[in-house]
């Protein structure tokens, strides 16, 4: 018999003797396998309901068979709660989606979510009215729990969370300039600060989405890549800064370009700047689920949930407060063309040994003026 669940495989070996048998069963408990990030900023929340299973054959050829992972009945609901008082109730739908990474072990793409719908609050985590309807905003000052019915009562899984909040950004400002090069070939580094003044957030994530254009002609295809800065602890109060190193970002920009030879133009669209926060309850679950350094490969366990009837869960129920800021390539501010990367910087985009090749041009109006035209300047 094989047990298998999607968090992972952990398999032990003990070496008995020659006559004794090993019980892959063993005091095997029937496992409910959930996870949930509640986020403020979405206007989709999906919680992933599954089971460990168990059958004979391969677990690998298991695996594949996604009703396999499935209980038969899942009624699901999210509450909200204000000063202990219950202010809304929303049941989850199932619904199938098609972004699961096929390179896993388990089946793909296609799975199996639940989601309830709500509006999204503004990046500054402000309520968008009062929370009276469904569809309206979560509230950042409320606690949601978690309740999970499964099998008709056969176990009941619950969990509670707050909102994650109060996470700021300096670069959320209208003059903020990356400065990626200085002279020529001269690659500069810049800082991406997230600032968790009165927030609950212990662990923040930094990227950076660049958004680029490619011309044939007249037709214009946008484009961009993802580009990670990283991912810490923070503490309440404190604040963290992200490098956003210059020639990385000339070096990402030359692997992602579209390696087509009709395209004759390329110009920078803006960069998006994404900053998330995760709850304590979820830092913890991380730092327990990562790799082991130690020989033995003994780990804890952690998970927030309960569960009914002798039964067991694993996962989290959580929340992160996700901020995004778009920097135009230029921002017509009062005619000062406020820069999303500051001139010598654009130049090298242009110009430098990196990305000189790529057709790079700048129609930034700073670099257009009638007669006083940039070399780089997008004829």
């Amino acid at each position: 018999m094989k047990i298998f669940h999607c968090i992972g495989i952990c398999l032990g070996f003990v070496f008995l003797g020659c006559n004794e048998k090993l019980d892959l069963v063993g005091d095997y408990k029937e496992t409910a396998v959930i996870y949930g990030l509640l986020d403020q900023s979405d206007s989709l929340h999906y919680i992933k309901i599954t089971r460990a299973f168990i059958g004979p054959g391969n677990a690998v050829t298991l695996a594949q068979i996604s009703d396999s992972s499935y209980f038969q009945n899942v009624d699901a609901r999210v509450k909200e709660f204000v000063g202990g008082v219950l202010q809304r109730t929303w049941i989850l739908k199932d619904t199938i989606i098609t972004e699961k990474n096929t390179n896993g072990a388990f089946y793909a793409p296609e799975q199996k979510v639940y989601y309830f719908k709500t509006l999204p609050t503004g990046t500054n985590g402000a309520q968008q009215g009062p929370p009276l309807a469904l569809g309206s905003s979560l509230n950042v000052n409320a606690t949601y729990k978690l309740e999970i019915n499964i099998d008709n009562g056969k176990f009941l899984v619950e969990g509670t969370t707050n909102l994650v909040s109060g996470l700021t950004s300096p670069s959320n400002t209208q003059n903020f300039t990356f400065k990626f090069a200085g002279n020529p070939g001269e690659y500069l580094s810049g800082g991406v600060a997230a600032v968790n003044t009165f927030g609950n957030a212990y662990v923040v994530n930094t990227q950076l989405n660049v958004i680029y254009n490619e011309y044939i002609g007249v037709n214009k295809t946008i484009n961009s890549f993802n580009w990670t800065l990283g991912e810490r602890s923070i503490l309440p109060g404190e604040s963290t800064t992200f490098t956003a190193n210059g020639k990385t970002f000339y070096e990402l920009m030359k692997s992602d370009v579209t390696n087509d030879p009709l395209i004759d133009r390329r110009t920078l669209e803006g960069i998006e700047f994404v900053i998330t926060g995760g709850h304590e309850e979820l830092y913890n679950y991380m730092v327990v689920n990562a790799p082991s350094s130690s020989l033995s490969q003994s780990k804890p366990t952690y998970t927030n949930l309960t569960v009914s009837n002798d039964k067991r869960v694993v996962g989290i129920f959580s929340s992160r407060q996700t901020l995004k800021f778009y920097r135009p390539f230029f921002t017509n501010a009062a005619q000062a063309y406020v820069r999303a990367i500051d001139k010598k910087s654009t130049k090298e985009l242009c110009q430098g040994p990196l990305t000189g090749l790529l057709f790079f041009c700048s129609n930034h109006p700073g670099d257009n003026v009638v007669n006083q035209e940039e070399p780089y300047a997008c004829q």
